[in-house]
């Protein structure tokens, strides 16, 4: 994690968020990625230890690599939260448990944080320690992940949760983007944890008799036709739906930081040092400082090409985007997601792990099934995608997954689902552009200088004079 920090300077929605956190004990916030869900939150929580409201630290159940790094690292990129400590419980179950117990015991953590799976564990940990339950405020990062909680059936992880949620927890704080019309069914289970049933009904069945009917196949539940109003309506007490205000002029930019796992580092250090390097077994070689440049953003992708018999093949070497993928499109909750990627082996990789996605190609049923809805996740290449397409009318959320220079081609891939083609086809809504960045690597440059004038030669080179020098100060 880089040492510098910023200045926190919230928005008018974020200092609503915040006060809203503060005010009210048990609650949920409806917000895209981007709009500062974590940031606000730490915010929330300092400020209620700072005051004494709540003495007892937080625990945070998110993803496995939002637990391990995004909560940690966001503290060390505000100035405000400096010398907030949170501690990740993660691991094995020796690491999680000597991490746990050795926080606890010294009482300085403000926070913990741990993935779902690791909730049975955590809570019968604690029981058996008979240490009781020691965090004060539960928060649950992307809250989508509770929704198949039912009252005597479901999830393991959601029914543990479900014996603590009321009787253990003073504080409940539930993140996830805004729910979609079709993730209505999908609110019981979620908003069980904040209220227990008080105002969606005591139990799930109780919840589709009253705003559901069954579909004419028996199959499933559609929701009636004053369904979404009037649960809408019973909980906006405890939900605060943001509207961030932002001018529509301008995209919400928001950077997603994975880590590379430690033998795909050591790897990347090898390329960047000698073009040379082994992975898995498989030795990669680069003979110029393109070729260099290039392999070390595929590894900080994900895969790295083989030369093989003269047939071009790749090597998948950490699956780290992937997963970051995967919590944007959860964050989602149902809106379209276009995904720009470079590189064939990226491609391939998104088609396999995320099978209902659909690759933008040159037919142009394609453009029309995407505008009208009916695909889910789609796979653009921004030199086939940039040009002479209109995207808009399908969504308003793009990731890019890798990373190139060509500076028209990316801004071309923007303006297919920009904020002007956005207005000018009637849709006033912000446009959230989400970069998926390997830290410390070229990825990082090349976000920095993709506007400059540096020779592609010159952009890996500069990274690492950059960390050297970065290490001769430290």
């Amino acid at each position: 994690m880089s040492s510098k920090t910023y200045d926190f300077i919230p928005h008018d929605y974020q200092e609503d968020m915040i006060d809203w956190q503060i005010n009210v004990e048990r609650e949920g916030i409806w917000a895209g990625m981007g709009t500062g869900k974590t940031v606000t939150t730490l915010t929330a929580q300092n400020a209620l230890q700072m005051s004494g409201q709540q003495a007892k630290p937080f625990l945070v159940l998110a993803p496995l690599r939002v637990a391990r790094s995004t909560w940690p690292n966001e503290v060390l990129k505000w100035r405000h939260l400096n010398g907030m400590e949170i501690t990740p419980v993660v691991g094995s179950a020796t690491e999680r448990h000597h991490k746990l117990f050795k926080g606890l015991a010294a009482g300085n953590s403000a926070g913990y944080t741990t993935n779902y799976e690791n909730v049975p564990w955590l809570i019968e940990t604690l029981t058996e320690a008979k240490k009781g339950w020691p965090f004060g405020t539960l928060i649950a990062d992307e809250l989508t992940r509770l929704k198949n909680f039912k009252t005597r059936q479901g999830g393991k992880r959601a029914q543990a949760l479900g014996k603590i949620a009321h009787t253990h927890v003073n504080r409940f704080v539930g993140l996830t983007g805004t729910p979609a019309p079709n993730g209505l069914k999908d609110l019981w289970g979620q908003t069980w944890f904040i209220d227990k049933g008080n105002r969606l009904g005591a139990n799930h069945s109780a919840f589709l008799q009253r705003w559901f009917y069954q579909h004419p196949s028996g199959f499933g539940y559609i929701p009636h036709s004053w369904a979404e109003t009037q649960i809408h309506g019973a909980v906006r007490d405890i939900y605060l739906s943001v509207d961030h205000n932002l001018p529509v002029k301008e995209p919400i930019r928001n950077t997603v930081y994975i880590d590379l796992p430690d033998r795909v580092r050591a790897a990347y250090r090898e390329m960047e040092r000698q073009m040379f390097a082994e992975l898995d077994g498989t030795e990669h070689e680069a003979f110029n400082a393109a070729s260099r440049t290039q392999k070390c953003l595929q590894i900080a992708s994900g895969a790295i090409y083989l030369e093989t018999d003269g047939a071009r093949k790749w090597q998948e070497v950490h699956t780290e985007k992937i997963q970051a993928l995967e919590s944007i499109i959860s964050e989602a909750n149902g809106m379209p997601v276009l995904v720009a990627f470079h590189f064939v082996s990226t491609l391939e990789r998104l088609q396999k792990h995320f099978p209902q996605g659909r690759h933008f190609d040159t037919n142009p049923k394609t453009e029309q099934a995407w505008n009208n809805g009916r695909i889910p996740l789609m796979f653009v290449h921004p030199k086939s995608g940039g040009h002479g397409s209109n995207l808009q009318d399908g969504g308003n959320i793009l990731v890019f997954f890798d990373h190139d220079w060509n500076l028209e081609e990316y801004q071309q891939v923007i303006e297919r689902i920009g904020p002007v083609r956005q207005l000018q086809s009637g849709h006033n809504r912000p446009v959230f552009i989400h970069y998926l960045v390997a830290r410390d690597t070229i990825d990082e440059v090349v976000m920095e200088r993709r506007e400059g004038k540096a020779a592609v030669q010159d952009l890996l080179l500069d990274a690492m004079k950059r960390r050297a020098m970065g290490k001769e100060l430290s």
